[in-house]
């Protein structure tokens, strides 16, 4: 089955908006956070633990599994839910982003990228078609399309050309799509150009995809940038239908997206700086490996029930990242992902009752205090 949106409620001061995704492994809750399970395992965490504290929809990434395990071996496992043992939805990237991030050791042309592994050098084409392949072999409830992800500060010229690009392996992506179980979803591309947005989310709407992502932002550019995009990109998105923005995870822009009617987030925030000793709490980020928390026993975050808050003391967190204890990313981790998932059940609930924006109020006067 396609994935079907349902819109809830939408907030009476701003853009904000109460959702639901219907998909065929089950109904996910929206605005919603995405943990990022990058090669078949959101790092650290197991699926049970992940569960636990309701994660609705994990990420997972076309490029890396082609290079390893290999999407061949995940088909035989049954499929990436099989493989990894999760049995709720999965999105997988189409991998453009990761091409985009290799640099020079990376080439594109009409076709697709030509690209060095990182992990073994060998050479690698990744096209549309084989990005499309790829994704349905793991047959993950949502898929992107392959898009050519432009980088900032870049030219005009250079944006519109990339964006029109993205538009052609759009279609393409859709001539290729063969798994009627998977929902393909575009991207709209245009850099920091208003009338190229507008162009992309055109063409793409043209194509009738069950659902849009905005690419092409949190590349470097400031914020304040970003958000201006949203707020010009996102209107001219079906109303009834999801709405991504793909690769944003701190909580300032996660409020800033869902104002201006974002529906889906995803990013490696929260889980990569857990793993060095960061941890995002109520009253803002805490460093555990400062010194001052040498004889703290206090929770990192008195109001939170996560398990590690729950269980242990930053003196002990402080402890076990000193002496390079695997368990010390494991319990940030467990943390940074409790606390956006809930922080995300806090923003629906507000929308819901209609008091998005004092709620937003209330959370940046305690988390600003940065503890």
């Amino acid at each position: 089955m396609e994935v079907r949106y349902e819109l809830i409620r939408e907030c009476s001061e701003t853009k904000a908006r109460l959702g639901m995704l219907h998909t065929n492994r089950g109904t996910i809750n929206t605005p919603i956070f995405m943990p990022v399970g990058t090669q078949a395992t959101v790092k650290t965490m197991t699926t049970e633990e992940l569960k636990g504290m309701n994660a609705e929809i994990i990420l997972s990434n076309t490029y890396h599994l082609y290079l390893r395990p290999g999407h061949e071996l995940i088909k035989k496992a049954g499929g990436l839910h099989k493989f990894m043992n999760w049995d709720r939805p999965i999105l997988t990237d189409s991998g453009g982003f990761q091409v985009f991030s290799l640099g020079k050791l990376r080439k594109l042309s009409e076709e697709g990228a030509t690209f060095q592994s990182h992990i073994d050098g060998s050479q690698q084409v990744l096209t549309p078609e084989k990005a499309i392949e790829i994704q349905n072999a793991l047959d993950s409830d949502i898929a992107m399309v392959f898009d050519e992800c432009a980088p900032y500060p870049a030219d005009r010229n250079y944006v519109y050309n990339s964006m029109k690009r993205t538009s052609r392996w759009a279609k393409r992506c859709i001539d290729a799509n063969n798994n009627p179980n998977q929902s393909l979803f575009g991207i709209v591309q245009g850099g920091m150009y208003q009338d190229l947005r507008e162009e992309s989310a055109k063409e793409l709407i043209e194509m009738d995809f069950p659902g849009y992502a905005i690419g092409g932002l949190s590349v470097g550019e400031p914020k304040e940038l970003m958000y201006e995009v949203l707020e010009y990109t996102v209107p001219l998105l079906p109303k009834l239908k999801p709405r991504y923005l793909m690769g944003v995870g701190t909580p300032d822009a996660i409020f800033e997206g869902v104002e201006k009617g974002i529906d889906m987030f995803d990013c490696v925030h929260p889980t990569r700086i857990g793993r060095n000793g960061t941890g995002m709490t109520t009253y803002g980020r805490v460093n555990i490996k400062n010194a001052k928390h040498h004889e703290s026993f206090k929770p990192l975050d008195p109001e939170c029930e996560c398990y590690t808050c729950r269980n242990y003391t930053r003196a002990y967190l402080r402890h076990l990242f000193k002496a390079n204890e695997v368990l010390g990313l494991r319990l940030m981790t467990t943390h940074n992902l409790y606390f956006l998932i809930h922080l995300m059940k806090k923003i629906r609930n507000s929308i819901q009752e209609d008091r998005f924006v004092s709620f937003k109020r209330e959370f940046f006067d305690k988390y600003n205090r940065n503890d």
